[in-house]
């Protein structure tokens, strides 16, 4: 499998379980590839799945909980910069571990009560179980529910059509979506027409008003400006004129004349000479700034000047300005907010104009929104008709391929087909047919819906042959398969763990086996042990990894019940052999 930080789909590097069934506290370290899980009946091997599906956001079993009252699972992934989960888990305010990595954690405690912590950040356990939805695939013979979905189902013989197929569904899906937006508008606005009709009286009535008034965006403002210029008109010119008397002084005479103390701008005039005249470097400096200074006195006189020769005094025009005020107010009085002002009010115009021509019941309006909806709906009849064309076509490819894995997988005599029923008065979401996955477990025996014609042990292998098929293509990075060599032995027994190697080639791979032909096939081989703990009264297990003698004895156990028999151990060595040649 290729290393997620070189851009492989991600994978699980440790997991470490606390408090759950027989595990006191065990830290497992997951390498890349295929890692099973071996041990002895009773010892506690499913709780590497529970635990699993735990942390993926699992439904939490308090029943599972030791007796110390709380149980935990944590996990560390390593996945690809780029990784669409790493953008969803940022968005849940989690944070990357120092080594670039993600922790998910969670706890369960006696009573029930779940939490779930993703990067360092508590979130809702849903937020993680969505994420798993792109992470984890969990088989085995109690989480069949996957498989026995038609709708699963159909999903699979999309994804096996390829993906031109999978974009004419997704462009069958926007018509389909579009289709129904326009036929519900339509039946909405026929069966309340005279709902919709009133409504838009209410709005068309308010829409004329505001038009009629005609206001234009930060007016209300404007008008309260002018409207206290205009009522404070000669006190503001009184200060202006006093204010341009002491820059300049009456220059022109038009300030009344008299004796008027020295202006600013002619004080400034004499320092500036006094210091000009010097012939001191830092002086002459000086003098150039209070020349300067003088040019912006002279500037904000002219100014003052040409405010005073516009201030409009003129009663007529201050009458104005209030009533226009006053006819702005009413409006927001009656279609604004709260503290919105004019702002509410144009507001309020914008999305009564979109509601208006919703809620238009007029024959033209209506027979245009039939034509509108008769067009979507031909082209949703086109396309879905494409998209059975395209699932018909595959069918028999698939089923053809899976059948082929399970000759291998001990169900030699089974036979898979794929029944669909397309509807084409009658689409859906997904298309016009009904998809269901056939299984005929012998000859003769009639083909009945996987589910019901399999049993659990042939399900989970249905499920492995597909996963097979799917090698390479399946965007979920870690499978995890519990037992499903359930019932099969032999060379049946070696082709599963053969196909569960070839699918470890693109995907981490966690199978928990009883089976030695299937664990001899291994990158990775954990053993989990038992023994009873006389001090709390249980029985404790721990997990450790296996490797040369250690991995022959297990294998040897698994075999024949015997760590150190030599017809067992060579017979362990044996299917090692097998095991890396036919991984070769």
């Amino acid at each position: 499998m290729t290393d997620a930080g070189n851009g492989g789909p991600g994978r699980l590097t440790e997991l470490r379980i606390r408090g759950l069934g027989a595990i006191d506290d065990v830290t497992l370290e997951l390498g890349s590839g295929l890692t099973v899980v071996t041990g002895e009946t009773g010892a506690g091997k499913t709780m590497v799945v529970t635990g699993l599906t735990l942390l993926f956001g699992g439904r939490a079993d308090p029943g599972r909980v030791r007796a110390n009252g709380r149980a935990g699972v944590e996990g560390r992934l390593l996945l690809p910069a780029g990784s669409p989960v790493w953008e969803r888990a940022t968005d849940a305010g989690a944070d990357p571990d120092d080594d670039g990595s993600l922790i998910l954690a969670r706890t369960v405690s006696a009573e029930g009560r779940s939490r779930a912590f993703l990067g360092g950040r508590s979130v809702p356990v849903g937020v993680v179980a969505e994420l798993a939805e792109g992470l984890l695939a969990v088989h085995g013979q109690s989480d069949q529910l996957r498989l026995s979905r038609p709708a699963e189902q159909r999903r699979a013989l999309d994804r096996y059509a390829g993906a031109a197929h999978l974009a004419l569904l997704d462009r069958y899906r926007e018509a389909y979506q579009r289709w129904r937006e326009l036929a519900a508008d339509l039946d909405r606005r026929r069966g309340q027409a005279r709902e919709l009709a009133q409504a838009a009286d209410v709005l068309r009535h308010g829409l004329e008003e505001i038009e009629g008034v005609g206001p234009e965006p930060g007016e209300d403002d404007a008008l309260d400006t002018q409207a206290k210029r205009l009522s404070d008109a000669d006190a503001l010119r009184a200060a202006a004129d006093e204010a341009r008397m002491a820059l300049v002084g009456d220059v022109t005479g038009d300030l009344g004349g008299g004796e008027v103390p020295q202006d600013a701008t002619a004080a400034l005039a004499i320092a500036e000479r006094a210091l000009a005249a010097s012939d001191d470097p830092a002086l002459v400096l000086l003098a150039q700034d209070l020349a300067d200074a003088v040019a912006v006195v002279s500037d904000v006189a002219g100014q003052l000047a040409g405010y005073v020769a516009d201030l409009d005094a003129d009663p007529g025009r201050l009458a104005e300005v209030l009533d226009r005020r006053a006819v702005i107010t009413a409006l927001v009085r009656k279609y604004a907010g709260p503290g919105e002002g004019l702002a509410g009010v144009l507001a309020w115009a914008e999305d009564a104009a979109r509601k208006l021509s919703e809620l238009d019941v007029s024959d033209e309006a209506l027979d245009a929104l039939a034509v509108a909806r008769d067009a979507a709906r031909a082209e949703v009849d086109e396309l879905g008709a494409q998209v059975s064309a395209g699932r018909r076509a595959a069918a028999d490819g698939f089923a053809a391929e899976v059948g082929t894995e399970l000759a291998g997988l001990a169900m030699k005599s089974a036979t898979v087909s794929f029944s669909i029923n397309s509807r084409p008065d009658d689409p859906g979401a997904d298309g016009i047919d009904e998809v269901a996955l056939l299984l005929a477990a012998h000859p003769g025996a009639p083909a009945r819906p996987v589910h019901k014609g399999a049993s659990g042990g042939e399900l989970s292998r249905v499920m492995l042959a597909i996963e097979v098929v799917f090698a390479g293509a399946d965007p979920v990075p870690v499978m995890v398969f519990d037992e499903v060599d359930a019932g099969v032995g032999g060379q049946a027994a070696g082709e599963i763990g053969r196909r569960l190697a070839r699918l470890a080639r693109d995907h981490q791979v966690v199978v928990v086996t009883h089976l030695a032909q299937v664990a001899a096939f291994a990158d990775t081989h954990l053993v989990v042990d038992k023994s009873p703990d006389a001090g709390a009264g249980v029985t404790a297990t721990d997990i450790r990894a296996v490797d040369g003698e250690d991995r022959v004895r297990e294998l040897a156990r698994m075999l024949s019940g015997l760590t150190d028999s030599d017809t067992g151990q060579a017979h362990a060595r044996e299917l090692l052999a097998v095991a890396a040649a036919g991984r070769a």
